[in-house]
């Protein structure tokens, strides 16, 4: 079991650098990548309302911290942590250049945080009774 939550650590940790790294680069490293063109973001899915790549990689990020960190006083901790490195995130492409502070993006990150602990906060709520 102790692997298990390592590799889950590891997992978060990479993911939270990877994204940082995502977030704060003049541009987009994907569409370099995939288009040759770092202007050009790929699209997972089409937004609706919000921004759905931001709800899948909070999903992503706020999963690998569910299971990394599962007592309550790290979640709540985690929850804190997760909100504010979004909102900050999202405050940063107003001085990156290429990028932009959009409401639907940060609404994304928001999104995708607060699906992963609510169902967590059920699925805990279930198992307890």
């Amino acid at each position: 079991m102790k692997r298990i939550n390592k590799f889950f650590k590891i997992g978060f940790y990479f993911a939270n650098i990877i994204l940082i790294i995502l977030y704060l680069f003049p541009g987009s490293i994907l569409g370099w990548f995939l288009y040759n063109d770092h202007l050009t973001q790929p699209q997972i899915t089409r937004d609706f309302i919000i921004s759905s790549n931001h709800v899948y990689a909070f999903v992503l990020l706020s999963s690998l911290g569910i299971f990394s960190f599962h007592n309550t006083r790290r979640i709540n901790l985690l929850s804190v942590y997760l909100f504010s490195l979004s909102i900050i995130l999202e405050l940063f492409h107003i001085i990156i250049p290429n990028r932009g502070f959009e409401m639907n993006d940060l609404f994304g990150n928001i999104v995708g945080v607060l699906l992963v602990i609510v169902i967590y906060k059920i699925v805990i709520r279930y198992v307890k009774t």
